[in-house]
C-alpha cells in the first residue's frame, strides 16, 4: 500500500511495447465486437480475432522478459494483498503504485486468459462451423464483461487513489513512489517492429490470399462453404 502522503515522482514507467499492445488489444476487441454480426465483415472479424490473440501472446511473453513494471513477478500478488488494497482504496488510503496495483494485476491475467480463450474458440468456430459458435459467443460476451469491469475499475481507482492511470498508459510516464526503478529502455524500436508486423498482417489478411477471405458472412469455413456450394451445384445438374 502506498499512502497518499508518500513522496511521489513522475517518471517513465510503461514501455512502448506495453502501451502498443494495450492499444492493439483494446482496438481488436472493439473491432471484433462491432463486426461480429455485420454482414460481409466476417473476414475482418477474423482478422481482429487474430490480432487480439497475437497481441495477447506477445504481452504474455513480455510479462516474463520485459521491463520491471511489465513483468508478472512485479505485480501479481496473493489474495491478501488484493484484499488489503481494496480496503485501502475504499478508505481512500491508497495512492499511486509503481506499476499495476494488486487488483489490477489479477485483472490483467483474467483479460489475457479470457481473450485467448475467446480467440481460440473463434478459430475453432471458423474451422468447424456451428459446433463451436455458442461457446465462442459465450466466451466473447464474458470477455466484454471483463473489459467493462476493467474500465470501470480504472476510472474508480483513478479517482479514489488520485492515480492518473489512463494518461500514464498513453504517455508512459506515471506518478510513482520515490525510488521506483525506471526502465533502462522504453524499447521503442521493438514497438515499431510490432506495429509494422501488425500492419503487414492486416495487408495480407485483407488480400485475396488469406484463407478466411472466402468465409461466409454468417460464419464458418470458407473452404467448407465452397465445397457445399460445389455439391449443391452438382445436385442441380443431376436434376
Amino acid at each position: 500500500m502506498t499512502a497518499p502522503s508518500s513522496p511521489l515522482t513522475v517518471q517513465p514507467l510503461w514501455d512502448a511495447p506495453v502501451r502498443l499492445l494495450h492499444a492493439l488489444m483494446a482496438l481488436s476487441l472493439a473491432g471484433a465486437w462491432l463486426t461480429a454480426e455485420a454482414d460481409g465483415w466476417r473476414a475482418v472479424h477474423i482478422s481482429f480475432g487474430f490480432t487480439l490473440a497475437g497481441a495477447m501472446v506477445a504481452r504474455l511473453l513480455w510479462g516474463f522478459v520485459g521491463t520491471p513494471a511489465a513483468r508478472f513477478s512485479q505485480f501479481v500478488r496473493g489474495p491478501g494483498a488484493v484484499v488489503a488494497h481494496l480496503r485501502d482504496l475504499l478508505a481512500r488510503r491508497a495512492g499511486p503504485h509503481g506499476g499495476h496495483n494488486p487488483a489490477g494485476g489479477w485483472a490483467v491475467l483474467a483479460l489475457l486468459a479470457g481473450g485467448l480463450l475467446a480467440a481460440g474458440s473463434g478459430w475453432l468456430t471458423w474451422q468447424g462451423g456451428e459446433a463451436w459458435e455458442d461457446v465462442h459467443e459465450a466466451l466473447a460476451n464474458g470477455l466484454l464483461v471483463l473489459a467493462g469491469v476493467h474500465v470501470a475499475a480504472v476510472i474508480v481507482t483513478s479517482r479514489l487513489a488520485r492515480d492518473r492511470l489512463v494518461p500514464a498508459m498513453v504517455t508512459g510516464r506515471k506518478a510513482v513512489p520515490a525510488g521506483t526503478p525506471a526502465p533502462r529502455s522504453m524499447h521503442r524500436a521493438l514497438a515499431v517492429g510490432l506495429l509494422v508486423a501488425t500492419l503487414g498482417f492486416w495487408a495480407w489478411s485483407l488480400g485475396p490470399t488469406a484463407p478466411w477471405q472466402g468465409a461466409a458472412a454468417s460464419g464458418g469455413d470458407g473452404a467448407h462453404e465452397g465445397r457445399s456450394g460445389h455439391h449443391r451445384g452438382h445436385d442441380r445438374d443431376d436434376d
